[in-house]
């Protein structure tokens, strides 16, 4: 088994095609905090989550049996693409199921706006790019991490953050300042649009 963990998801995924069951729980394990993560940002429900989360690895599972994974080192990529289809999947079935009838009412019930929501299709790009935003947070050197949360996630000044941090002001904006610069390159780099459309 530890020869197992030592290999790379492509070798596994290879390993379980030809009939190895270890290689598929080892895949799951390795992946799953950021599988399931992804899916709980968007659906912000842990029952609805972990549904998603075990339709996921089940169509992951069917169609690697069926050869319609393409090898090509992006593994978590492609497990991530399909719980996001089958989330998108979910809200339409709900939408669809949850109709509302104009016709037996004498007032335009679709021109209030209590009845009015969200796009959930918007909805899904603007969790997605969060989701985005997060992961390159995490590419950022500690200093530079430690600011972006300190700053847009926790609320503080930046004499809140140089006073907890024990830095001079001017290094606390200067920590922010890199961060901002180091995104914009990562975004570049891996030529991500985050933006809604």
């Amino acid at each position: 088994m530890f020869r197992l963990e030592t290999l790379s998801d492509n070798e596994l995924v290879q390993n379980f095609i030809e009939g190895d069951q270890n290689s598929i729980e080892i895949l799951i394990n390795r992946h799953k905090n950021r599988v399931f993560s992804y899916i709980l940002i968007i659906v912000k429900n842990q029952e609805l989550a972990e549904d998603v989360f075990q339709d996921t690895f089940i169509k992951v599972i069917k169609s690697l049996k069926r050869g319609k994974y393409i090898e090509n080192g992006k593994f978590v990529s492609w497990v991530l693409r399909i719980s996001h289809n089958l989330v998108i999947d979910h809200f339409r079935k709900i939408k669809l199921n949850g109709t509302v009838s104009n016709d037996a009412s004498d007032v335009d019930l679709f021109n209030s706006k209590k009845f009015s929501e969200d796009n959930i299709e918007d909805q899904l790009v603007y969790d997605q790019i969060l989701f985005e935003v997060k992961e390159l947070v995490r590419e950022l050197p500690d200093d530079q991490q430690q600011v972006i949360y300190m700053r847009h996630y926790q609320g503080l000044s930046f004499k809140e953050i140089a006073d907890q941090t024990g830095v001079s002001i001017n290094t606390a904006l200067g920590r922010m300042r890199y961060a901002l610069i180091n995104l914009r390159k990562l975004v570049e780099k891996k030529n991500l649009s985050l933006t809604k459309i």
